[in-house]
């Protein structure tokens, strides 16, 4: 497959899924924790190299709408008030492949760093 290309994408009823089908029936189930922590936005990816954030305390976090950005993207808005990230279908694919991965390096990334995936209770 050269371009992946998503033919259906759903947000469960919780909110806390988005799933992505591509053309070649492959789907995946993709929490909103992994999309709001790995947002492709600069604010948490950064503006070059070593800029990356870790972003805690999203375990809760709910995809509050997705909307298409052109026909090579969307854009998606959490509940945090998080809404700048533009994940194109190449990066939905990657996550969908390499999510689970990804997820164990972001555990990680927040332990070394004293951090977690609860919300701050304020």
């Amino acid at each position: 497959m050269s371009e992946p290309w998503p033919t259906e994408l759903r947000i469960s009823k919780d909110r806390k899924h988005l799933v992505v089908t591509f053309e070649n029936e492959q789907s995946y189930d993709l929490p909103a924790e992994l999309l709001r922590v790995l947002s492709p936005s600069a604010e948490v990816q950064g503006h070059g190299p070593g800029q990356k954030t870790t972003v805690p305390g999203k375990k809760n976090v709910t995809i509050r709408s997705v909307v298409a950005t052109g026909n090579y993207a969307v854009r998606i808005a959490f509940d945090d008030g998080h809404d700048s990230g533009i994940f194109t279908w190449r990066y939905l694919f990657e996550l969908g492949q390499q999510g689970d991965t990804l997820f164990i390096d972001y555990e990680k990334e927040l332990a070394e760093k004293g951090l977690s995936r609860e919300p701050r209770i304020r």
